[in-house]
């Protein structure tokens, strides 16, 4: 297959590209600025030049490809431009793959469901402060009515590995350093769910392949890792204590991301698509010591 990538050059994209092509597929991946452009054709894919704004380019590469994978997103996530920006994306792709019968696969997060953790089953309620993106994924589905095989790829908190710069794991560990504690909120009980950057590609891959329009699929590999034991690691690797901390200590998303459980379970997408995760789970990963070099 030829399938056209957005986000190619970032985090998920440069393992998902390379999983694309060992796979023997070919990759035409966006890229908006000259360094992207170069590290897109240094994994070994075509480059197209454009960014998410541009929908005649986003239709070109839609129309150009037997399918679309679609990982990019405007940062900071949390405004209301980026998932309008998202939005306009994402019905670009349906309407340019309308009545086609090819892969649209739309990147969104692991679901919240208090008391327990989330499956791929759970209800896609706008709501909280990603409502709108959730917004946008239930979009993506809808194209299934539209000859469409959509699906969505649900990424939990953290997708790590070797390499990552700036997900939530760098965060915390810019944080501990410049307070000298490294610190979690609460008796540290919160859980995140974590997957290797390598399986989530692989489970892109499978998506892309053999996902049934309609799926909604789990990209977990640890279900959920208590935040007290994130923290203790990282401190034990900084040689900084681990304590318990105010919320007020923190900024931005680590406020919510270290007070709220948000387990997540992958069973379901296990089962349908034969997929295991085989890399490091998180604490495994951050113990290999790459994080801090």
């Amino acid at each position: 297959m030829r399938i056209f990538v957005t986000g190619a050059s970032g985090w998920i994209g440069s393992a998902v590209v390379p999983e694309l092509i060992s796979a023997g597929h070919q990759v035409l991946g966006l890229a908006r600025s000259d360094a992207s452009a170069q590290a897109v054709a240094d994994l070994g894919a075509e480059v197209l030049r454009g960014d998410l704004d541009d929908t005649d380019v986003l239709r070109a590469g839609a129309l150009d490809s037997d399918g679309v994978i679609h990982l990019a997103f405007v940062v900071p996530s949390v405004t209301e431009a980026a998932t309008r920006t998202d939005a306009t994306a994402i019905q670009t792709f349906a309407t340019s793959l309308a009545g086609s019968g090819k892969p649209l696969v739309i990147s969104g997060a692991t679901l919240v469901t208090p008391g327990r953790p989330a499956t791929e089953r759970d209800e896609l309620v706008p709501a909280g402060p990603i409502a709108a993106r959730i917004t946008n994924m239930r979009a993506a589905l809808a194209a299934a009515d539209s000859g469409v095989r959509t699906c969505l790829v649900m990424l939990p908190r953290s997708v790590h590995g070797q390499g990552e710069r700036h997900g939530f794991i760098p965060q915390l560990i810019t944080a501990a350093r410049a307070k000298g504690v490294c610190g979690y909120i609460g008796d540290g009980a919160s859980r995140w769910p974590a997957v290797h950057v390598k399986d989530a590609a692989r489970l892109y891959r499978l998506a892309i392949e053999h996902a049934p329009a309609g799926a909604v699929l789990n990209a977990v590999g640890d279900e959920g890792v208590p935040t007290r034991d994130i923290v203790e690691t990282i401190g034990r690797h900084l040689n900084l204590p681990a304590r318990s901390m105010p919320a007020e200590e923190f900024e931005g998303m680590l406020v919510r991301l270290l007070s709220t459980d948000m387990p997540a379970s992958s069973t379901i997408t296990q089962d349908l698509l034969s997929w295991k995760p085989t890399h490091p789970g998180l604490i495994e990963d951050i113990e290999q010591g790459h994080y801090f070099t």
